[in-house]
């Protein structure tokens, strides 16, 4: 394995999950924001790394696979932060879809590589509106805080709702891609 700075960012990204978790948890009003800052920052480190390995041409079968590990560890840990702070039904149903979205497509994308069918199940421009969705979402449900007259929290679970909504539709295409192999006789 080799290192690189693609590599190194979603190294980073992952090792930024206990101290997300630690701030969370802060009792001082500043660490909700703080939160907030630090699922941005993995954010955007989630983006700069992909685009760096591009451009860079250092992608790697490493990065490749710790890249959407990273990803799924870090929205993961965030949305169950979220749930347990405010246990609500409105909360707990896009954050369930949306879990149970990631360990469904996770798998059908394993089990159709095995295949060697992938690419019928790459990732799409609905799984990448999806995501700016959820994440611009946990963020400002991270935030909590309105400004002034702004309600982030509300602003926030709508674009959860929209995320939950993205995240069916993405599946349920990702399903009718795979179906042909998920339907096949042996």
């Amino acid at each position: 394995m080799k290192f690189n700075w693609p590599n190194l960012l979603t190294l980073l990204r992952i090792a930024l999950i206990p101290v997300f978790v630690a701030v969370f948890y802060l009792h001082f009003t500043w660490a909700r924001p703080l939160s907030a800052l630090i699922f941005a920052l993995a954010g955007i480190t989630d983006w700069f790394d992909g685009w760096l390995a591009r451009r860079w041409d250092q992608t790697s079968p490493f990065g490749e696979f710790l890249d959407p590990v990273a990803d799924k560890l870090m929205v993961t840990v965030a949305l169950v932060l979220l749930l347990q702070a405010d246990a609500r039904v409105t909360l707990a149903i896009p954050v369930i879809i949306i879990i149970g979205r990631e360990i469904t497509i996770s798998a059908l994308r394993e089990w159709m590589s095995a295949l060697g069918a992938r690419k019928r199940v790459a990732v799409s421009w609905l799984g990448k509106a999806k995501t700016a969705a959820q994440m611009l979402a946990i963020v400002l449900l991270l935030y909590r805080h309105g400004i002034k007259a702004i309600p982030i929290y509300a602003i926030g679970m709508a674009l959860l709702l929209i995320a939950a909504a993205l995240t069916l539709w993405s599946m349920c295409l990702y399903l009718i891609a795979a179906w042909p192999e998920l339907s096949r006789k042996r």
